[in-house]
């Protein structure tokens, strides 16, 4: 990571996070390193942080033009990143999606799938000025070279959910419930461990980097934890905290990785204890 000093460093060198924005720290990665970028970036829903809608300073819009330009800046860097044979894996409503499906094209991506995220919940409620929200979308892309990404078979054609067969190809609804309250309680916006391990072992090899420049409470680097196999992790974030909160997000990341960590010693500690 050529000069810049990490936040954290886990002792195995497998998880980094580092602190800064991300429009300043992308240009000092080096180029071609990075097998797998996943990204949640803001959907700019507020105005002001006296917004009711308020999550924090990082979602308050400038204006379409300004939202726009911070997309085109991060997905420009990433294409500089990524690895000839990575993807880019992109999530979003329909605030922030097509701005980032736009700017993906825009800098020498090819949009391979979107995927649509079903999200079954009782939370949805609809109303008379518009449908119940109960889904988002994931934009799965690569270079623009004739170039093929990788692609885990056994993963690809494995059974995960009401929508997918064992034997047939993965289809484009993904069936994911939505994260739990605990989670919600570390970020607004938080992504399901089990959708970001299902995108990390679908599309990548062992010993892959996974970049997220959007880290927020560490999901994708906890879901590359658990996916193993000598994945290494970098995770960005400008850490800030939740409004009303004390701990902020790097921080609440450090924790998640030392718990799970330690469920995973006393998991194999277990597993010997009971082979002895």
């Amino acid at each position: 990571m050529n000069q810049i000093q990490p936040y954290f460093t886990s002792t195995d060198k497998k998880f980094h996070l580092i602190k800064g924005d991300s429009l300043q720290i992308l240009p000092e990665l080096k180029e071609n390193t990075v097998d797998l970028i996943f990204a949640d970036p803001p959907y700019f829903l507020t105005t002001s942080e006296q917004s009711l809608r308020f999550k924090g300073r990082w979602d308050i819009s400038r204006g379409f033009e300004q939202d726009f330009l911070f997309q085109d800046t991060w997905i420009k860097e990433c294409f500089r990143l990524l690895k000839p044979d990575g993807t880019i894996w992109i999530t979003g409503t329909h605030h922030s999606i097509y701005q980032c499906g736009f700017a993906l094209q825009k800098n020498g991506f090819e949009i391979i799938n979107d995927i649509c995220w079903y999200k079954p919940s009782r939370r949805f409620i609809a109303n008379k000025h518009n449908l119940a929200f109960s889904h988002e979308l994931i934009i799965f892309a690569k270079k623009k070279e004739n170039t093929r990404p990788y692609m885990n078979w056994k993963t690809l054609f494995s059974s995960q959910d009401k929508f997918h067969k064992d034997g047939l190809t993965m289809p484009t609804i993904w069936d994911i419930k939505p994260c739990s309250k605990a989670e919600i309680d570390w970020h607004r916006t938080p992504k399901p461990v089990e959708l970001l391990t299902r995108i990390i072992m679908l599309a990548t090899k062992p010993g892959a980097v996974i970049l997220d420049p959007f880290n927020g409470s560490g999901t994708t680097g906890i879901a590359t934890t658990i996916c193993g196999s000598g994945r290494v992790y970098i995770g960005i974030d400008q850490d800030e905290t939740e409004p009303n909160k004390t701990v902020s997000y790097l921080d609440e990341t450090i924790k998640r990785y030392e718990r799970l960590q330690h469920d995973q010693r006393s998991h194999i500690a277990t597993l010997t204890k009971a082979a002895a």
